[in-house]
């Protein structure tokens, strides 16, 4: 269910996207305010992925998944009946706030419902879920926009995450590790039906609660062995976000630029969306054999390297579509990799609110991206200028997971990396 909820995320956050070419067209929108329009809804995700992902931690995971899902829902539809820019931008927030809080939610659910065994397989299947409703909804869209006007995807979108609301209600259970910590009334009885429903045998009573340290994460995140650490993870994913949205929010927008129908971008920007689905899933498999650091620096210079091709401006749709999927493969694993690495290099008792603060701030960078590609092609660059300039983030990512690795040693917080 978790895989489905990120492949929600995946159409969601990319519906606007889909959309841009025509809301470019009706209503007369530069480059510079559609960048805005586009890095709206990750602006939500940012303060949701803090703010919804520490409600998470207090409410439960199923109540904060199912409030995600209301918010998505609301944001998706009203997208569909506005008629002006200022208010596509509120609900486009909303939306991002939802998607933002579902994130950590998930992430929390697949982690703690998985064995140790396969608990980073179960993260990274999770996480191929994104590429794939973006995939899905792309060839929907494409389908959708030869027919009608760009609002019908955000009904599109709207009433699928409303029937999400509903098979989440009846059907999502709540996290065990969360009520043996917590404790809220009948976390027993409650615990023990989750347990039926999966195939264990009931317990007879809760275990003992050992010694908490998630109140005082926060501040644990800057002490002497934790703030480098945390700076360098920040660093790193919020250029690389900051790359990976670029790329995914301008290529519908690039390919009309090159005179192509709007349907034919919804294309390109689904094979972009197929390479980072592949992309995702080899690296989860050479992730399992090698080190980890090393072959997401190795892949970072990739995915640079890669959107620098991009920006040549491959003439025929079939070049756009093998390049942008190539380009995905890279952004995405290196994506992927990092909330793996993320999950590696902090210590249990700090995990959920580093990797909470990491995203939460790195989001930035995936609202930061299409508004400053926004503003360069605005200011006269070419398309190769402005990719070199963004897949820079990479490079710059690369750097400081390079520089991850003696901090990690120097306070031996992890042997895997």
């Amino acid at each position: 269910m978790c895989i489905l909820l990120n492949a929600l995320d995946g159409f969601d956050v990319l519906a606007i996207s889909f959309a841009s070419p025509g809301i470019a067209s009706d209503w007369n929108v530069s480059r510079g305010a559609l960048g805005i329009v586009l890095s709206m809804e990750l602006v939500g995700m940012a303060i949701g992925s803090i703010s919804l992902g520490n409600l998470a931690d207090r409410l439960g995971r199923r109540p904060t998944i199912l409030l995600c899902l209301s918010l998505m829902t609301i944001g998706m539809g009203a997208c569909a009946f506005v008629n002006s820019l200022n208010y596509l931008l509120v609900f486009r927030f909303l939306t991002g706030l939802g998607v933002g809080g579902m994130l950590a939610s998930t992430n929390a659910l697949v982690a703690e419902f998985a064995n140790a065994k396969y608990r980073n397989l179960a993260v990274i299947l999770m996480a191929t879920g994104y590429p794939i409703g973006a995939i899905v909804g792309g060839y929907i869209s494409t389908e959708l926009l030869a027919l009608y006007n760009w609002k019908v995807i955000f009904v599109f979108g709207g009433a699928v995450t409303g029937s999400f609301l509903v098979i989440c209600w009846l059907l999502l259970p709540e996290s065990i590790d969360f009520l043996a910590s917590r404790r809220p009334q009948n976390a027993l009885q409650r615990i023990n039906k989750i347990l039926q429903r999966i195939g264990h045998n009931p317990i007879a009573s809760l275990p003992k609660l050992e010694n908490q340290q998630a109140s005082s994460g926060f501040s644990t995140l800057i002490t002497n062995n934790l703030r480098a650490v945390t700076g360098l993870l920040v660093i790193a994913y919020f250029a690389q976000i900051m790359t990976f949205y670029y790329i995914l929010k301008w290529i519908p927008k690039i390919v009309v630029d090159m005179g192509y129908e709007p349907t034919s971008a919804g294309t390109v920007l689904v094979w972009a969306n197929v390479g980072g689905a592949v992309g995702s899933l080899i690296f989860g498999v050479i992730a399992s054999r090698l080190k980890l650091r090393p072959l997401l620096i190795a892949i970072m210079l990739c995915a640079f390297v890669m959107v620098s091709v991009f920006g040549l401006g491959p003439q025929t749709l079939l070049q756009l579509s093998v390049v942008s999927a190539a380009t995905g493969f890279f952004t995405n694993s290196a994506v992927v990799g990092l909330y793996a690495l993320m999950a590696q290099s902090f210590p249990a008792e700090v995990r959920a609110s580093g990797t909470g603060v990491v995203i939460g701030i790195g989001r930035g960078g995936a609202a930061l991206g299409p508004i400053v590609a926004g503003y360069l092609f605005q200011s006269g660059y070419g398309l190769f200028d402005v990719s070199v300039a963004m897949g820079f983030g990479a490079v710059v990512a690369a750097i400081a997971i390079f520089s991850l690795g003696p901090v990690l040693k120097k306070y031996q917080l992890s042997s895997q990396v």
